[in-house]
């Protein structure tokens, strides 16, 4: 059928579709630029049967005040859509302009999926496609998947409960970091990762670039995020009890995930290396994207001198250590299985260009994020129209949380690396504001009305 795709459902008209569809979808990541133009830059046929196709599809999508995109859009073509699959609609038949399918995102059909299970178990190259095994690595023909539901900025297949298939939505031309980060720890046995198994990646103007990994899946295993709400919350119902007290207490898992990321950062340094960059040039760039979180965000003026003044003092600091990190480190990215917290998800910030997130960095920045995670779960459920005496005490419950998880965190890693995170107090508290900044433009952005959170957490790191 995808010659008889191809001739109902041209390119020139997939484009069009794509213009109207594409800004509607959760991991479009330009949302509020205008769209101009989208541009078909490979199409993959991958069945054709009467009232049934599919085609592998990555589009380039051009802006009005912005870059460039690439995306990743697997086409699902039926001549009759199941109800399910309604919602991934992006054209109906249309009988005046010759068109008698269903054109929808494949991802959200099961039996799409299983093509590219049976691609993986099989490898080699489809057309412009190559899919890589890790050597040792044997995967089952004939594994029926289903899409997660938690989709974000990739889509998540879990093939046969076996195997976690993540497509990258928007492609970055290159190597991305979450495959490259994956292959360094299995070469030294990393026990706080999933097991890379596989990936995709194909000839993308002239450049070598990831389309897809493939990892074991983690099943019965729950998210750092999920579980200290959890703790929060009971923390905050028990209004006569201390957070030790609490049956629900984070701090031993906080401590243990603390030696995960410790663990990761070490194995990390044994196969990418270790060098030294002057902090003069973390500084620098601190600097920036405060500059540049200023200009959009109104509220933050009235910090700068004092959030200068910190990274003055990181300026003069000399020469540190730096090493390939996680990048984007949270608690939504740590997963709790029965054994052990696993890290995932090393492809750094969204926002950075490739070359940014490929770049050394000290450990403490992942740490920083980790530790604005917990103040993040601390302290958003604390509602603000409450009475004064209320709200003052659930705030002071909610620090209370957020101090001593971090000291456990803080205090796990110290015990697996041998070198505690706070020593460099000055370093680790800037890489907190720098990205309590961060956080500034995205919520003014996204979520205005938690813009009081990483504002309140910069009040409180820049107080003496």
């Amino acid at each position: 059928m995808t010659e008889q795709n191809n001739r109902l459902y041209q390119d020139s008209e997939l484009e069009v579709r794509l213009v109207e569809w594409l800004p509607h979808q959760r991991w479009f990541a330009a949302k509020g630029h205008a769209i101009t133009g989208v541009r078909v830059v490979l199409r993959q046929p991958l069945a054709e049967e009467p009232g049934f196709g599919a085609d592998h599809l990555l589009v380039t999508v051009i802006f009005e005040s912005t870059p460039e995109q690439i995306y990743q859009v697997p086409l699902g073509y039926r001549s009759h859509l199941p109800d399910e699959l309604a919602p991934a609609t992006i054209a109906a038949p249309d009988e005046t302009a010759g068109h008698s399918v269903f054109v929808y995102d494949g991802l959200r059909d099961q039996e799409i999926i299983g093509l590219y299970a049976q691609s993986l178990a099989r490898g080699g190259t489809r057309g412009p496609i190559d899919l890589h095994t890790v050597p040792g690595t044997q995967i089952e023909p004939g594994m029926r998947g289903r899409a997660l539901s938690a989709e974000q900025s990739n889509t998540s297949v879990v093939l046969g409960e076996q195997l976690l298939l993540k497509m990258f939505r928007r492609v970055t031309l290159g190597i991305n970091p979450d495959v490259e980060l994956h292959l360094a720890l299995a070469e030294v046995g990393c026990r706080s990762v999933a097991p890379i198994r596989a990936w995709i990646e194909a000839d993308v103007d002239g450049v070598r670039t990831t389309l897809a990994m493939v990892q074991d899946f983690a099943a019965n295993s729950a998210d750092g995020w999920s579980m200290a709400l959890g703790s929060v919350r009971d923390l905050l119902i028990e209004g006569d009890l201390r957070a030790d007290e609490v049956g629900t207490d984070f701090a031993g898992e906080a401590h243990r995930m603390g030696a995960a990321v410790a663990e990761v950062h070490a194995d990390l340094a044994a196969g990418l290396g270790v060098s030294e960059r002057p902090a003069a040039d973390l500084a620098a760039g601190m600097v920036g994207r405060l500059e540049a979180a200023v200009a959009e965000v109104d509220e933050l003026a009235a910090f700068v001198p004092d959030v200068r003044a910190l990274f003055e003092e990181v300026a003069a600091i000399g020469p540190v250590a730096v090493q390939r990190i996680h990048g984007d480190l949270h608690l939504g990215q740590v997963l709790r299985t029965p054994e052990r917290w696993l890290l995932i998800d090393f492809e750094g910030e969204p926002a950075k260009s490739l070359a940014e997130r490929r770049l050394p960095d000290t450990t403490l920045r992942d740490v920083a994020g980790m530790l604005r995670s917990f103040d993040y779960a601390a302290h958003h459920s604390v509602r603000e129209r409450e009475p004064d005496g209320v709200a003052t005490q659930r705030e002071f419950r909610a620090g209370e949380w957020a101090q001593r998880n971090s000291a456990a965190f803080c205090d796990g890693y110290a015990a697996t690396s041998g070198s505690d995170p706070r020593d460099i107090g000055v370093l680790l508290r800037a890489y907190e504001v720098d990205k309590a900044v961060y956080e500034v433009v995205y919520e003014a952005r996204n979520r205005p009305t938690w813009l009081r959170l990483p504002l309140n957490a910069i009040r409180r790191l820049i107080q003496p």
